[in-house]
This record gives C-alpha cells, sequence and structure tokens, in this order.
C-alpha cells in the first residue's frame, strides 16, 4: 500500500513538472501495433548506439542517452510483451510477433541531454513514458453510448452492405424463427449471440473494419461471459419503440436491450474512463494498402470505421490543471504501416491516401487548432529498395521474402493518390504481398520512418 502510495505520488510530481507522458498506440486488426511497439522500444533502448534515428532531433544531436524499462504503475494491466516480440523475430528463419489481443502497457525511463546544456557533461533530464496498446475495435464500440439498443440495431443494419449480408446469412436464418415479443432461453441465445459473432469474424477475415461490438471480435477477459450474447434486431422502426418498450422483461427485445445497456455501462464506459481519458497522445495505426488490396466495398468500410474511430477522441489543448487531473489527447499522429511493401517512389501516395480518407475529422482537428501530422512508415522493415531493368528504362522494385521464405523481387504497383472511383477499382487491382520479416544481425530493428514519428510524438519533450 505504502509503495503503490508512493508511485500515484511520484507520477502527480512528475506530470507536474512536465516528465511524464501517456502514448496510446491503437490500430484496427493487421495494423500493425504490436510491430510498432516493438521498434519503438527497440529504437529507444539503442538510441545513441545502434539506432538510425536522424529525423528525430535529440537522437541527431546525440542527445538522447537511451531508455531502461521500468515497473508498470498499473499491476492489473498485462505488460507489452517486448522480450517475447523480439525472441519471435531472433528466431531462424525469423516470424512477426503475435499481436496481442487486448490492453497493454510499457513504461521505459529516457533519458537525454538537455539541449540548452553545452558539452558531453551538461544537465541531463529524464522523461517517464508510458505506452498503452489497446484494439481499435474496442474504440469502435465508444459511439455505442449515443445509442439505445432500438437506434443502434437500426444503424447496425443500415450499414450492412451485401457482402455483409452474405456473410450474415445464416444467423439471419437462425433469428427469423424468432418473434420481438417472443421469450428465448439463455442457450439459444447463446447460440444466436455466437453466429452473430461469427458473421462479425468472417467479415474481418474478409477485410472489413467497421464492425461493432468491438468486444465479440476481441472479448479478452469476458470470453464467454452473457455481456457478450446480444445482437442487433432487424427490422425495427422508430414508431414501434412504444410497442417494444411495453413488451415483457423476458422478451427476446427486452432481454436484448438490457444486455445492451449492461455492455454500454460496464464494459464501453469503465475502459472509457479507466484508460482512454488519461492518454495525453495518440498514434493510430492504419493498414491501407490491406484495404487496397480486399477491394472497394472493404476501403469504404474502413474509411467509415476510422471516421467513427476519429470522433471518439478527447482532444484539447491541455493546462497545467488539466495535465494533472483530467488529460487530454494534445497530439495526434496516424500512420499508414506497411510503407515497405511499396517501393519509396510511392511513399508520398501513402501519406496523401491517408489523408484523403480522414479529410473530414482532420478539418475538425486543425479547426480546432490541435497538432496532428500524418506519416508512412514501416515499423519493422522487411524489404529493400532495388531497380531492375524494364524495357530498356530502370524501374523500382523491392527485395525481400514471402512468409514462406521464397526470394522476391518485385515491382508491388502504384498507390493512388486519391481514394479510388469506380472506373478506378475496374482497371487496376492490388497485390500488395505480404513479406517476412528481414533475418537480421543488427541490434536495433530496421524501419523507415519510425524517427519522424517518434520526433512528432515525443520530440518536444527531450529539449
Amino acid at each position: 500500500m505504502r509503495r503503490q502510495l508512493s508511485h500515484e505520488i511520484q507520477n502527480l510530481l512528475d506530470r507536474g513538472r512536465d516528465r511524464q507522458l501517456r502514448l496510446a498506440v491503437t490500430g484496427l486488426s493487421r495494423a500493425g501495433k504490436t510491430a510498432f511497439l516493438t521498434s519503438l522500444v527497440n529504437q529507444l533502448r539503442h538510441a545513441g548506439i545502434d539506432a538510425r534515428l536522424d529525423l528525430m532531433k535529440a537522437a541527431r544531436e546525440s542527445r538522447l542517452l537511451g531508455a531502461q524499462r521500468l515497473s508498470q504503475p498499473d499491476l492489473g494491466v498485462p505488460r507489452f510483451p517486448y522480450d517475447e516480440a523480439m525472441q519471435a523475430l531472433a528466431t531462424t528463419p525469423p516470424h512477426w510477433p503475435e499481436p496481442t489481443r487486448g490492453i497493454s502497457e510499457l513504461r521505459l525511463q529516457l533519458r537525454y541531454r538537455s539541449a540548452r546544456s553545452r558539452g558531453p557533461f551538461g544537465d541531463k533530464g529524464t522523461l517517464t513514458l508510458d505506452l498503452i496498446d489497446y484494439p481499435g475495435e474496442w474504440l469502435l464500440d465508444l459511439p455505442l453510448l449515443a445509442h439505445d439498443f432500438l437506434s443502434w440495431s437500426q444503424a447496425q443494419f443500415a450499414a450492412m452492405g451485401d457482402e455483409r449480408r452474405r456473410f450474415a446469412a445464416d444467423w439471419l436464418q437462425a433469428l427469423s424463427e424468432h418473434d420481438a415479443s417472443d421469450s428465448v432461453d439463455e442457450s439459444r441465445l447463446a447460440s444466436l449471440s455466437e453466429r452473430y459473432a461469427s458473421t462479425l469474424r468472417q467479415a474481418r477475415e474478409a477485410g472489413f473494419s467497421h464492425l461493432q461490438p468491438g468486444r465479440f471480435l476481441l472479448p479478452g477477459e469476458l470470453q464467454g461471459a452473457p455481456v457478450l450474447q446480444f445482437f442487433p434486431l432487424p427490422g425495427l422502426d422508430e414508431s414501434d419503440r412504444e410497442r417494444l418498450a411495453a413488451l415483457p422483461g423476458d422478451s427476446l427485445y427486452q432481454t436484448l436491450a438490457s444486455r445492451f445497456r449492461y455492455y454500454q455501462q460496464h464494459v464501453v464506459k469503465p475502459f472509457y474512463r479507466e484508460h482512454f481519458r488519461r492518454f495525453d497522445r495518440q498514434i493510430v495505426l492504419v493498414d491501407v494498402l490491406g484495404a487496397l488490396n480486399a477491394g472497394p466495398e472493404r476501403f469504404e468500410d474502413l474509411s467509415l470505421a476510422l471516421s467513427t474511430l476519429m470522433r471518439s477522441f478527447d482532444y484539447g489543448k491541455r493546462s497545467l490543471l488539466n495535465r494533472l487531473f483530467a488529460p487530454r489527447i494534445d497530439r495526434l499522429a496516424i500512420a499508414a504501416t506497411k510503407a515497405d511493401h511499396v517501393t519509396p517512389d510511392q511513399h508520398a501516395n501513402l501519406t496523401t491516401l491517408l489523408e484523403t480518407l480522414l479529410a473530414e475529422p482532420l478539418r475538425d482537428l486543425r479547426y480546432a487548432d490541435v497538432p496532428v501530422r500524418a506519416f508512412s512508415l514501416a515499423a519493422i522493415r522487411a524489404t529493400e529498395a532495388r531497380e531492375v531493368a524494364h524495357d530498356g528504362r530502370q524501374q523500382p522494385a523491392l527485395r525481400g521474402h514471402d512468409l514462406e521464405g521464397a526470394p522476391l523481387l518485385i515491382y508491388p504497383g502504384d498507390v493512388p493518390r486519391r481514394v479510388p472511383d469506380a472506373a478506378f477499382w475496374q482497371r487496376q487491382g492490388f497485390t500488395f504481398t505480404a513479406f517476412r520479416p528481414p533475418q537480421s544481425d543488427a541490434v536495433a530493428l530496421p524501419h523507415i520512418r519510425m524517427d519522424a514519428a517518434m520526433e512528432w510524438l515525443m520530440g518536444d519533450k527531450l529539449r
């Protein structure tokens, strides 16, 4: 108890002196959160020795002295598995680390030399960096707080396109045997809920992103709990509200509505209160290339998911009192990941396409004078840029290995600068190949523009 109190007092003092930074890392499935966090920790731990961080000012000026891991303050949250991730990359052959399935944390203490000091023995400072990893799917649940069960059901079916409905055909057929007024036993409710969750998993595997409830995809400690046994009902209309409200408590509608409210109050709100509101800065990772590969309906679905996700943030400038007692996200990065899967001449297009996808929420943030910047990056670079002769001309290409280890030398294709229209989808497909991580003896992981993202997210704290 005394030790915990000491930690809390120290955290308060660090926040008062602006010596603590809570950086949240999120992204939807396959966006590369685990790779990003592994690389971030690796680059900071080897700053000034092996890491190439030329775009990070404190490192470029040899003022960033490195980082050490500290015991995390919240003993109830799993530790981010950095060591396990590094072991996966170091095996022969190497493989990508297992993705995390829930929230995790890691605390680092960065040591640096002040920019005001002169010579190698000048003033030194420290920054406590708390890294929080959480699934973007959970963040997509925050808009549920603006709904009741009826309006949420309507919204789910309104957003369900033809392909999503095909995934849901078996569930809808089973559901058609029941009316909203029917009573339903627990086992039948659990079976229908599992079928609905299966439609979400199939949609995710097919490349869809805007899927609710997010905990159905990554249940964590709630696996099998009744709170995850509900689903939207089709055919509900606002004119039916009074009739539905008068149904008995054991009816299908009232049972589902009750569980939806419980999910709001006991799953969504606690996540927002206990974790999300404590973040200082945020990076959102986006697999733009994967969405291009998956086709137009999934690409449009990614745009909807990102817009929903961005609206959830509590942004704003912070005073000292805000920093101590009501922190709000005051700087944001959005990053298109896997930039090493396209040739360097396409990186600018990848960044522009990401900004186009998020044009409306970015306008709102910039109007509110919230600092935000877009990047294209590769947390762990798996390819090398090459040039090959083709029709008498030099053409950019990538060299690497596919997931089975076969060597590749390819030109993966062009990235559009704007959201593709229907004609574009008809004349051009995408085949951005998945690559195996590099086999490397280097201590610091190879990357593309991790240093630029790190400068944006924490560079101002290392002056």
